[in-house]
C-alpha cells in the first residue's frame, strides 16, 4: 500500500510484485477526487503498469470525526452487534429475517477503520446503510475511537459524505494475474 503513490515508486513495486495474486493499493492525493471524475487516479495508475496487472475497483480514503447521533432503525429491522479479534461487527436484518445491510469496524487506539459496509440490493435506499454506520460509529466510540478511517467506492461516497466523512484522496487498486 502507497499512502502517496508517485511514478517512479509505483513503477518499482509493479515491476519487483509482478506475481500472481499480488496486489498494490495506491492512494494519490495530488490528483482530483472530483465527483465527475471518478477514474481520474486509474487513468494515471495504468500508464505506469506493466502487462499483466489489471486494475481493481476504484475507491476513495475517507475520514470523519465519529460522534453520537440518533440511530432510527426501521419498524421490523433488527440490529445485532458482536466483536470478533478486535472487530466489531454490525448485521442489520429485514422484518423477514433476510440480511439487509452490515458492517465492520475496527477500533486502533484514537482510529478506528470501518470496512465491507455492504446494503443487500432488495434494500437500499431505505437508510440502512446510515443505521449500520451510526451503529459502527457509536462502538467504536465506546472503545475509545475519535477518529474513522475508510476507504469507499463511488456508490458508496455518497452515504459517507451524508454521514459527514471527508474525501482525501482517490485510492487505485491493481492485482497481477488473475484477480
Amino acid at each position: 500500500m502507497l499512502v502517496d503513490g508517485d511514478e517512479a515508486t509505483v513503477r518499482g513495486l509493479a515491476a519487483d510484485s509482478a506475481a500472481p495474486g499480488r496486489w498494490l493499493k495506491v492512494f494519490l492525493p495530488r490528483v482530483t477526487t472530483a465527483h465527475d471524475a471518478p477514474n481520474a487516479a486509474e487513468d494515471i495508475v495504468a500508464s505506469w503498469l506493466a502487462p499483466g496487472w489489471t486494475l481493481g475497483t476504484p475507491g476513495f480514503l475517507m475520514t470523519t470525526e465519529l460522534r453520537h447521533t440518533p440511530i432510527d432503525v426501521p419498524a421490523g429491522h433488527r440490529v445485532r452487534t458482536w466483536t470478533r479479534g478486535g472487530v466489531i461487527r454490525v448485521a442489520l436484518t429485514a422484518p423477514d429475517g433476510a440480511l439487509a445491510a452490515r458492517g465492520q469496524i475496527a477500533p486502533t487506539g484514537g482510529t478506528a477503520v470501518a470496512d465491507q459496509i455492504a446494503t443487500s440490493p432488495l434494500h437500499r435506499r431505505k437508510g440502512l446503510g446510515s443505521v449500520v454506520m451510526r451503529t459502527l460509529h457509536h462502538a467504536a466510540l465506546e472503545r475509545g475511537a475519535h477518529t474513522g478511517v475508510l476507504v469507499g467506492t463511488v456508490e458508496g461516497r455518497a452515504l459517507y459524505e451524508a454521514l459527514g466523512w471527508r474525501t482525501h484522496a482517490p485510492m487505485v487498486s491493481a492485482s497481477f494475474g488473475s484477480p
